[in-house]
Order: C-alpha cells, then sequence, then structure tokens
C-alpha cells in the first residue's frame, strides 16, 4: 500500500478492487444456503407483482424483510439476467462501503488515512467472501457503514441536521433489510462520553429539540419504507397467513432470535474465534493496533472513541445472545478498518509487520500450490469421499486443482516481487488474484454441483418434458433448478402434512406425476423397486417416487414423522 499513490494509481487500484469483486458476476447459480430462497422471493415478486409479502414456493417468507429481495428483483429488471441480478446488489453494497470508508477516513484523518482504510477492509477475506455472496449481510453493512458515516459527519464534522437525519434513516433502512440495522445508533453512548470534544470540532447544536425531531423522523422513514405498508396491508385483510407472517416477523426472528435463539448456538468466545480467522490479514496487526488505539483512546480522542467504543458495543451486543454466526459482527469491519487507516502507514514501515504480511502472502502461495498439486496429482481417499457426497466429480476436482496451481503461481510471482519493502502492496495484489481466482475460477467449476443444477436437470431428462414434478422434503434450490413449473407442498410443513397433501396429487394421475423426495423422507407407502434413486447433492441423497410407485390402501402421513430441518 503505497503511502501516497499518484492519481494514476488511486485509479488503477480502484479499478483493480472494483473488477477483482466483480469477477464471476455471471458465471454462476444460487448456491446454499441462502442465496435460492433470496432468488425464489424476488422471481416471484418479478412474475407476480406482489413487492410486499416474499414467498418461498407456495408458502410466505417470514424469516427476513424483503429489502435485499426488492433490490434483486430491481436488478434483474435492469439487466434482464438472472445470474448476474442476484449478486449485483452485493457487489454494488460492498463497493459502497469502501467508498463510504474512504471517505469517512479522509474527512477525519486525510487522503493517507483513507487510502489505507479503504483497502484496509478490502483485503479483510469476510469482506470478499460477503462481496461474492448473494445475502444480505454485505447489504446490510452497506448501510450501516452509510449510518456511520452520517452520524459521524453530524457527531464530528459539521452540525447540520441532514446528517443526522440521513445516519438515522440509513439505520431504518437496514433495520427492515435485517433486524439488526438499528446498531449505528449506539453510537450515541460513545458519543455521550465525549460529547464535550465533540462540540469543540463540530460546534454547539443549534436548536437541539429540531435536530432531535429530525433524528426521530429519519429512523421512522427508513423502517417505514416497507413497515408502514406491510402493517396496512395486514390490517385490512382477513387472511390469517399474512397476520402470522406479520407476527413471526415482527416477532419471532427479532425479539425471539436474538434473546432466546434456537439454532447457531455458541458460546461467548465465539467471536475472538471470528476474528481471528475471516478478518485476516487484518487481524495480524492487532497485536500493533491495540496498543495504538488504547494510547489514544486514553487521550479521548473523539474519532477513536467513536468508531472503537461503537464497534465493541457491537461485539459486545451480540456475545451476549446465545445464537451467533460469523456475519453478525461484519457490520464492526468497516468501522475498524477506519480507525486502523491513519495508522497503517507508520506500521506498514515496521519490520515486523512487513514480516508477518510476508508471512501471510507466502501461506497463500503454498496453500494455493500445495492444493493445486495434490489436486492433479490425486487426491487422498478421504477428500474424494467427501466430493462424493456432495456430487462431485473428478474432472471437477481436476479443474480445481488447476486454478488454485495457477492462483499460487500468482501469488509466488507476488512474494518474488513485493519482499518486505512493498508487502502491503503485495497483499492488495494477492487478494485481487484470490477474489479473481474465487469468482472466475473456483465457483463455476463447483457450481452444477453445489447449485442443483445438474441434479434436477438430470430429474427432468429423467420424467421426460411431459410429466408434471412436485416437491417433498425439498430445498430451495431444487425449486429454483428446476425445468419446469413444479408443485411443492409447503417447505416449513412436516414431512406428515407434506405426504397429506402429496398423496392424492400423485394418485390423481400417477402415470403423469413423479415426487422428488428427500432420501429421509421416504416412509412405508413408497415401493422403492418402483422408484428412483437420483444421487447425491449437497450431502444428501434424492429420490423420485412415481404415483406408480405408491402402496394402495395406504395412508401417506404414515411416512417418517421427522420435521424439515430449521433455517
Amino acid at each position: 500500500m503505497s503511502p501516497r499513490p499518484s492519481s494514476a494509481a488511486f485509479l488503477l487500484t480502484a479499478l483493480l478492487v472494483a473488477l477483482a469483486l466483480f469477477a464471476g458476476l455471471g458465471l454462476r447459480d444460487p448456491s446454499p444456503p441462502d442465496e435460492p430462497r433470496f432468488v425464489l422471493a424476488a422471481q416471484h415478486m418479478v412474475a407476480s407483482g406482489d413487492w410486499m409479502f416474499p414467498r418461498r414456493g407456495s408458502e410466505l417468507y417470514a424469516e427476513k424483510p424483503p429489502t435485499f429481495m426488492w433490490l434483486q428483483a430491481a436488478s434483474y429488471t435492469l439487466v434482464r439476467d438472472w445470474r448476474l441480478a442476484f449478486l449485483l446488489p452485493s457487489w454494488l453494497a460492498a463497493m459502497l462501503a469502501l467508498a463510504l470508508a474512504w471517505d469517512l477516513a479522509r474527512r477525519l484523518w486525510g487522503r493517507d488515512a483513507a487510502w489505507h482504510a479503504a483497502l484496509a477492509l478490502f483485503v479483510c477475506v469476510q469482506f470478499g467472501l460477503q462481496a461474492k455472496r448473494a445475502q444480505i449481510d454485505m447489504v446490510l453493512v452497506a448501510m450501516t457503514t452509510l449510518s456511520l458515516y452520517a452520524l459521524c459527519r453530524y457527531i464530528l464534522l459539521q452540525r447540520d441536521w441532514r446528517w443526522l437525519a440521513l445516519g438515522t434513516f440509513a439505520a431504518g433502512l437496514g433495520t427492515v433489510t435485517k433486524g439488526v440495522g438499528f446498531l449505528p445508533l449506539l453510537l450515541c453512548l460513545p458519543w455521550w462520553i465525549v460529547r464535550g470534544r465533540c462540540a469543540e470540532r463540530a460546534g454547539r447544536t443549534p436548536r437541539p429539540w429540531l435536530h432531535a425531531l429530525a433524528g426521530v423522523a429519519g429512523f421512522v422513514a427508513g423502517a417505514g419504507v416497507w413497515l408502514v405498508p406491510m402493517l396496512a396491508a395486514v390490517h385490512a385483510s382477513a387472511d390469517p397467513a399474512l397476520h402470522a407472517y406479520a407476527r413471526e416477523m415482527l416477532l419471532k426472528q427479532t425479539g425471539t432470535r436474538y434473546a432466546n435463539a434456537w439454532h447457531h448456538l455458541k458460546p461467548a468466545w465465539y467471536y475472538l474465534q471470528v476474528v481471528a480467522t475471516l478478518w485476516l490479514p487484518g487481524a495480524l496487526l492487532l497485536p500493533w493496533l491495540l496498543p495504538a488505539w488504547w494510547r489514544r483512546l486514553r487521550r479521548r480522542d473523539p474519532r477513536f472513541v467513536l468508531l472503537l467504543g461503537w464497534s465493541v458495543l457491537v461485539l459486545v451486543f451480540f456475545s451476549l445472545s446465545p445464537g451467533k454466526r460469523e456475519v453478525y459482527i461484519f457490520p464492526a469491519l468497516p468501522a475498524l478498518c477506519i480507525a486502523a487507516g491513519p495508522l497503517l502507514h507508520g506500521l506498514l514501515r515496521r519490520r515486523g509487520v512487513a514480516r508477518v504480511l510476508a508471512g501471510w502472502l507466502a501461506l497463500l502461495a503454498v496453500a494455493g500450490l500445495g492444493f493445486g498439486a495434490a489436486l492433479l496429482a490425486g487426491p487422498p481417499a478421504a477428500l474424494l469421499d467427501t466430493a462424493a457426497r456432495r456430487g462431485i466429480d473428478g474432472p471437477t476436482l481436476h479443474l480445481l486443482g488447476l486454478w488454485l496451481l495457477a492462483f499460487g503461481v500468482v501469488v509466488a510471482a507476488i512474494v518474488a516481487w513485493s519482499r518486505l519493502r512493498r508487502a502491503g502492496t503485495g497483499v492488495v495484489l494477492a487478494t485481487a488474484a484470490l477474489w479473481a481466482t474465487y469468482g472466475l475460477g473456483l465457483l463455476p467449476a463447483l457450481d452444477a454441483d453445489s447449485s442443483a443444477r445438474a441434479l434436477m436437470h438430470d430429474v427432468g431428462a429423467r420424467i421426460g418434458p411431459d410429466a408434471q414434478l412436485g416437491l417433498l422434503a425439498w430445498r430451495e434450490q431444487h425449486l429454483l433448478q428446476a425445468d419446469r413449473a413444479a408443485v411443492d407442498f409447503g417447505f416449513k410443513r412436516s414431512w406428515q402434512d407434506q405426504w397429506r397433501a402429496a398423496g392424492p396429487w400423485l394418485a390423481a394421475a400417477p402415470g403423469r406425476r413423479w415426487l422428488f423426495v428427500l432420501e429421509e423422507a421416504l416412509g412405508p407407502c413408497v415401493e422403492r423397486a418402483g422408484a428412483q434413486r437420483v444421487g447425491q447433492s449437497n450431502r444428501r441423497t434424492w429420490w423420485l417416487v412415481p404415483g406408480t410407485a405408491m402402496r394402495p390402501d395406504c395412508d401417506p402421513a404414515a411416512t417418517a414423522g421427522v420435521e424439515p430441518p430449521p433455517d
């Protein structure tokens, strides 16, 4: 990372970052766990015109607000290609987060700090992973970073009520994107600690009541983008499904999910593990950053108090919940990179820091070369068995080996060029190579299996073009990749209830209707000799059951009484 890039170097680096994160868009289909369900909901919005209540097949989808799905549906209306549209919001959100980190660091500390803050965010593994995935979290982080950006400008630079309103509006919009979008409002706590010093920098607040009103109005307006029309529609409807949708969305998926989580249960120290892995290579600099941050906190520098204090509050907030996922603390990463920005220029000149970063580059090179060579030379039996369970064949493993080997060669060349003197620049180049390899090579190579496209193509070929297909105990990728309009019998319903609906459906036209079923959901009413084992995908085994394979005078609901896996 050059301390004072020229305009040409700045533009080239920005282009490199944008292209590395964009690489692979349009080359793959949605893959589990989350991508297919969001695309299903977005496709339903486009096809039906109902953008208020997202659906997963025949059921309302009440786990997440529809904002992210709106963005995917809107992207499709622009580009008319789902392979590109479903990933476009994440890429745009990543670029926005980088731009906001750059500009806030520039306004607080200058252009050198801006340069380092934005590139520090780019090189952290979790940022690139989320930019490459069609999950809500990258868009959420763009909104929380926008809120943090506007609130910091209001608190530290200019007491203009419009910045306050923008900050709270972004927090409100983030809340109806994912329930924790309100987190930037926690900035009020560290602000209270250094309110006097903040006033020295930005001036006193004229007419504080008017500013407070603008802040409240901004949040209400942001959250009301979806909440107000949704609640109005539910209130005007007598449909019990819509009322159940509102209750689950506003109660179970918010307060209950936080205070009494029913899955993703992790110990209190779980996020230390996340920081130590997914925040690499930035986490490697913490032995130098933490003492430097502490010295500035002791001086009560309001810029560091706000950014670091808020990041700690985010970590504490999520650590208190029994349910934890690695993406939950992702909103804190841009703030920490902004706080690291003014320090990185000096740190990168230290020999110890350069050695650590050079070691990280060497590790990437060795990993790429080693795994690539192993896949090309002949994978071990354990890896072959794991690949078989996921439906990955030998040619795919060979292609993965080629891409990994090429990545290792590129990073090895970067290591030889950068050495210690240009270790920071080497990390940026290696990160760009990593995400280009990931997007152009690794994910497309795995796509046919991970997205279930190959499996559902086989299903269509087996049953013929005139058959009707039903899904039982299915996952979202199966409905998304089906080559015809498939019938589902619910997603969250118990398997018994799904069989109660599927049995009569099969019996109505046994010669033309087939049921795609998870192996564990096959019950005693199915003659397995007349059914077909399709194969394995996403570590599960799937069957095709024709109507003629159902035992007569057998209750289909007598199948195994196992509930569908939770979301």
